[in-house]
């Protein structure tokens, strides 16, 4: 179980760096001026890259942990609450990255409505919950 644990948290850790940085590039993106297209080509094909990358952490990641849940019964019966908080971030943590797909599309077909102050502002988000999860699991406050 130990080596399950340790590869999830090694797929986390990873799925999260990309979390981290794909909404940055968002930002430079939003920045970028319409004439520079040799900026925006880069950066799209980084984001694209970054995006493919990132997925295929965050499977491994959610299967290791759904092994950890059901298989070694971690966060099951009572007075596991946290376990039920936990997997509704995980959740939210998912919606966040499949946004994050949805705003790379639009960018690929140029059609971007936000400005970069927005961009900052979501790329906040993945810190929050992962600070979140990581008191969930160490506190377990109920």
């Amino acid at each position: 179980m130990l080596w399950v644990k340790s590869f999830h948290i090694v797929f986390i850790a990873s799925w999260f760096a990309g979390l981290f940085y794909l909404p940055r590039i968002f930002v430079n993106l939003a920045m970028v001026p319409p004439e520079s297209v040799a900026e925006r080509e880069r950066l799209l094909l980084m984001a694209h890259k970054l995006m493919r990358f990132t997925t295929l952490l965050a499977v491994p990641a959610v299967a290791l942990g759904l092994w950890l849940w059901l298989g070694y019964g971690i966060g099951l019966g009572a007075g596991n609450g946290w376990m039920h908080a936990k997997l509704f971030v995980v959740a939210l943590i998912l919606g966040y990255h499949h946004a994050c797909g949805v705003m790379l599309r639009r960018f690929q077909q140029g059609i971007n409505r936000r400005g970069h102050v927005w961009y900052r502002w979501f790329n906040e988000a993945p810190v929050i919950m992962l600070v979140v999860v990581v008191l969930l699991v160490v506190i377990k406050p109920f």
